[in-house]
């Protein structure tokens, strides 16, 4: 399903190591997940951003970073040990240390409806480099997996357009088959839906 956050994901198979930074994803799309792989992944908050490689770059899309040795890979002239659900808060930490993350503080007073010293122009053009996408596709994004959420804890269909604020059950229809790729009553059947994201299954660290 679609996602308004990048994420850096490792995957082990058959005895392989790799590691994948993915951007946003603007549509529900098929992924294929090989057998026994094992997925761990670090989901990263808006504004958080690697400069060398920002999320506009990588909408609906994903870069493997080069691997070096078995236990290790290349990243921006350095090599890194894969990380793991231990120690992903050490990994992380490194990272912002080395200025391989930073916060671009545009995004925060924007989806906070703060008040801009900048022109509206820049703030449009910082918001988008930054995440990857215009506010107004993080929020209907944001929104549908918010309504997905609800339906996949009960929540009735009615009350799921009133509190994720669509116009009409149509209107929730639509966004759903769009960016989750399922529509509500096939949510509600969970039986009947398919597994709405590979790294919703494996091991995840709290957002950056």
């Amino acid at each position: 399903m679609a996602t308004s956050h990048w994420q850096m994901v490792v995957t082990k198979h058959k005895g392989k190591t790799n590691i994948t930074i993915r951007g946003p994803e603007t549509k529900a799309t098929t992924a294929y997940c090989p057998p026994g792989a094992e997925h761990f992944g670090i989901y990263f908050k808006h504004g958080i951003v690697m400069p060398y490689l920002p999320a506009i770059h990588l909408r609906d899309g994903m870069v493997d970073l080069p691997e070096t040795r078995s236990d290790s890979f290349w990243l921006n002239g350095s090599t890194w040990q894969f990380p793991d659900y231990e120690n992903a808060d050490t990994f992380v930490a490194r990272l912002v240390h080395d200025g391989l993350l930073v916060r671009e503080p545009v995004v925060d007073t924007a989806l906070g409806s703060q008040s801009h010293v900048l022109s509206v122009r820049s703030v449009q053009r910082r918001f988008l480099k930054a995440t990857g996408l215009t506010r107004g596709a993080l929020s209907q994004i944001d929104r549908a997996r918010y309504a997905t959420s609800l339906l996949q804890q009960g929540v009735s269909i009615l009350d799921t357009v009133s509190l994720a604020g669509y116009a009409d059950q149509p209107h929730l229809t639509r966004s759903l088959k769009y960016f989750i790729g399922q529509t509500p009553a096939q949510l509600i059947r969970k039986d009947e839906s398919p597994q709405l994201s590979f790294l919703s299954r494996m091991h995840q660290t709290p957002m950056y």
